[in-house]
């Protein structure tokens, strides 16, 4: 991408009204930039202007030279206040740093999650959903697969099957009504990007 204003909002026009793009990824630790440079307002006014989600990739990644420092969930809150009207999903619920992922998604009406890549560690993502219940926030969370890396039914089936590890203790179980509203949600609509 072009790093002039004018760069980015040619290139973001073009994606919009050429390829017809309906939303924006970035991924801050390999392009180098926190989630909150203020360099990056320009790309934030346009999609809000324009209703374009944003996905932010947040939490970790296995590339040693991809600062974890620019994909901490907390970054997104000043974006979150000086743009309310951008929607903005932090995927994988911003692992390893799931908690603090969720109260930022819980303070700010624009600002969500995905539960991407997550079924791998299962009781990583027990205790994170039990989290999400106990803060309430359940409708702030999209489910996602991270294809190609997983297949969708893998996910899902990792996702329902996160009780069944409990078998035989005394820990609390996740609602499995809101575990199937979150896997059924429409995320689309949910993002302002329904036809």
């Amino acid at each position: 991408m072009d790093p002039t204003q004018d760069g980015w909002e040619r290139e973001l026009r073009a994606g919009r009204e050429e390829l017809g793009l309906r939303g924006i990824k970035l991924l801050p630790m390999y392009a180098g930039f926190s989630m909150d440079d203020p360099r990056l307002d320009p790309l934030w006014r346009y999609a809000e202007q324009h209703a374009l989600p944003v996905l932010l990739h947040a939490g970790t990644t296995f590339i040693a030279q991809a600062p974890l420092a620019f994909t901490l969930p907390r970054l997104i809150e000043p974006v979150a206040l000086k743009f309310p009207g951008v929607k903005i999903i932090l995927a994988h619920l911003g692992h390893p740093y799931e908690a603090e992922c969720l109260v930022t998604i819980r303070k700010h009406d624009n600002v969500f999650a995905d539960v991407s890549a997550l079924h791998y560690r299962p009781f990583q993502l027990y205790h994170s959903l039990m989290l999400a219940q106990e803060y309430g926030v359940w409708p702030k969370l999209l489910f996602g697969a991270d294809y190609p890396f997983t297949t969708v039914n893998a996910s899902m089936d990792g996702i329902r099957k996160l009780n069944d590890m409990l078998e035989g203790t005394k820990l609390p179980r996740l609602d499995v009504k809101q575990i199937e509203a979150m896997i059924q949600r429409d995320s689309l609509k949910l993002l302002g990007l329904e036809k």
